[in-house]
């Protein structure tokens, strides 16, 4: 099908919890991004795509590799194989696939990949071969190929299957993205591409962001009418005054069916700080990843780990929900969201 066909009247895009045919990401092999903690960040990394294909009960998993070599090496480190569907080689800069792979919307002619502008998060991260990811998933799907000329990045964006789409001003609005389109326009091309019909705009992100206040890290649609976001217990959390507010802005929200959110909370890890420089990461609850059979928390080794995974069982009947660490990994500044981009079911009952 010709790019740009799908009918944009009827474009809908899915909500993560709806079936996933598979999910896309890339193995961690960048040495001059990850320095010393990349063995942990592998480590860490497997087990999530372990956790998500869960014995070839959950989720195909395609994963982007450079060589065949580094496939080989994957593969021995799987071992029971189970659900991976290992790709043909690809450049690609590291694995933040939710950022540099394709979005899917669901529309009257099909399944469709949306390839948004990418831009390295607002210039600051040029990494050769980040470009081509989204047109490399894009061939390798069944889905129809669109092309959007608009910066935007999938963990800026989250949504509830029914209209309503949660984002950040600090993300979308600024003039590092798009710069000269004003709110309205964002919100136009936001409501044409994606199917969205209500925009909810929270304010800033996480401290030391490098995403600039993807959403992904600060609340989550859990089911439709229903917002996920974490609570700062103590004023020493370097994010007090950020929580307070983003739980403040949902609770005055109604969703695209006119009802108000129903606005739940979990702790917050607190500072979560790096282990080479000390500084403060954007550690977070909210980056999880909704499979078919699991959500796969991402964990700090800090008190709240054990009872956020108790408050998230509730809002995923039907799921296991797991926490698996993302320590290493958040020395990169993301964690299992921000890695992985799902590829709806393609035929929905």
């Amino acid at each position: 099908m010709a790019l740009g066909s799908m009918d944009v009247e009827n474009r809908s895009m899915p909500a993560e919890w709806e079936r996933h045919d598979a999910f896309w990401s890339a193995w961690p092999v960048h040495r001059s991004e990850w320095g010393e903690y990349l063995p942990a960040v592998q480590e860490e990394v497997l087990s999530l795509f372990k956790a998500i294909v869960h014995g070839g009960r959950g989720e195909v998993a395609k994963i982007l590799v450079r060589s065949e070599e580094e496939a080989m090496a994957l593969k021995q480190a799987w071992r029971d194989q189970a659900g991976l569907s290992m790709l043909a080689p690809s450049p690609y800069g590291d694995i933040w696939l939710r950022d540099t792979g394709p979005i899917f919307v669901r529309g009257t002619s099909g399944l469709a990949s949306l390839r948004f502008e990418f831009n390295g998060w607002g210039n600051k991260y040029q990494l050769e071969g980040d470009l081509q990811v989204a047109e490399f998933v894009q061939a390798h799907t069944l889905a129809t190929s669109l092309k959007v000329n608009m910066v935007l990045e999938g963990g800026a964006i989250d949504v509830d299957g029914a209209g309503t789409l949660l984002t950040t001003k600090q993300c979308l609005l600024a003039p590092n993205r798009n710069p000269g389109w004003t709110q309205q326009r964002i919100e136009n091309e936001l409501r044409t591409q994606l199917g969205v019909e209500e925009i909810l705009w929270l304010q800033e992100g996480l401290k030391n962001d490098h995403t600039d206040g993807h959403v992904d890290t600060l609340a989550r649609f859990v089911e439709r009418g229903t917002v996920v976001c974490m609570r700062a217990d103590d004023r020493a959390d370097p994010n007090y005054d950020t929580l307070k507010q983003i739980a403040l802005d949902l609770r005055q929200y109604r969703d695209a069916q006119g009802a108000k959110l129903q606005v739940e909370t979990v702790p917050s890890p607190g500072a979560v700080c790096s282990r080479g420089s000390g500084t403060v990461l954007p550690a977070s609850y909210m980056n999880f990843y909704i499979s078919n059979t699991r959500v796969v928390v991402p964990t700090y080794g800090v008190r709240a780990d054990d009872d956020v995974l108790r408050a998230l069982e509730s809002y995923f009947p039907g799921r296991e929900v797991i926490g698996s660490s993302a320590r290493a990994l958040l020395e990169g500044g993301g964690a299992f969201h921000c890695i992985t981009q799902q590829e709806p079911q393609r035929d929905v009952p």
